[in-house]
């Protein structure tokens, strides 16, 4: 059942692709959320596809979305699909490359198949639970490097305030790319030693790309080092960090 769940993402991730590519860069018409969260007309337009096209052929998942107004009918099922129609919609709007559609299936609060595709850079990240993590149907690995100050993070620059941290922050090399689900697409290819983000942190941004990271061999908690845990009332966690075996537990052990 698992590799059937995995083709179908991989297929609706596919076409999620070629629909958000017709406004990319057409000057899609945008709106603001609330607090500087745009939203555009391709949002809804991949939202509404995958939805149609994912419950269609299993009808008996529950459904959580950015895009989609939440329905408790969700926790009556016995696995959820949880999507970002376009995790980096501020990076989509600006013409840039480095935004992505997320897919999960979800049972019993777990990801237990994934997909993160990014259409424009041509990169399809796969996952299932047991099953290893692939990127382009090659296996990959999160690095198990030890904590030093070449340890590379992808992390916002607000998580370098001392307040986050037991005494200063620690030295590493910080990068940034604006699709939480990429970060940890980009960890679990051993790209960068780790993620992490302080802020409370949506469901739909992270529940593909933590299976991911485990499935490369990393870890993947909320701030605290407690387990994720998905379709939860809220549909939050009290952030993530992701990371390698090694530069995992240091990072929770020096996070305040």
């Amino acid at each position: 059942m698992l590799e059937r769940d995995l083709d179908l993402l991989k297929s609706a991730a596919l076409e999620a692709g070629e629909i958000a590519r017709h406004y990319w860069r057409d000057d899609p018409q945008v709106w603001d959320k609330g607090g500087d969260d745009p939203v555009s007309e391709a949002d809804f337009a991949v939202d509404t596809y995958l939805k149609t096209a994912l419950l269609a052929a299993r009808a008996d998942y529950g459904w959580v979305s950015e895009e989609t107004e939440d329905d408790p009918a969700r926790f009556e099922k016995h696995r959820t699909f949880v999507v970002d129609p376009i995790d980096g919609t501020r990076a989509f709007v600006a013409g840039e490359k480095t935004w992505a559609h997320s897919l999960a299936v979800v049972e019993n609060g777990k990801p237990i198949v994934a997909a993160i595709y990014l259409p424009v850079r041509d990169k399809l990240y796969l996952a299932t639970k047991g099953g290893g993590a692939t990127l382009n149907d090659d296996p990959i690995k999160a690095t198990r490097y030890a904590f030093s100050r070449e340890t590379t993070l992808l992390t916002p620059k607000v998580t370098l305030k001392p307040h986050f941290w037991k005494s200063s922050p620690p030295d590493f090399q910080r990068h940034f790319r604006p699709s939480l689900a990429y970060r940890l697409g980009l960890v679990a290819e051993g790209r960068f030693d780790g993620m992490l983000t302080l802020r409370p942190s949506w469901e739909w941004d992270i529940a593909a790309g933590a299976l991911l990271v485990t499935e490369a061999g990393g870890h993947a908690t909320d701030r605290r080092g407690k387990p994720l845990t998905f379709n939860t009332p809220s549909r939050q966690s009290a952030g993530v960090v992701a990371a390698g075996t090694r530069v995992h537990p240091a990072l929770i052990d020096k996070l305040a």
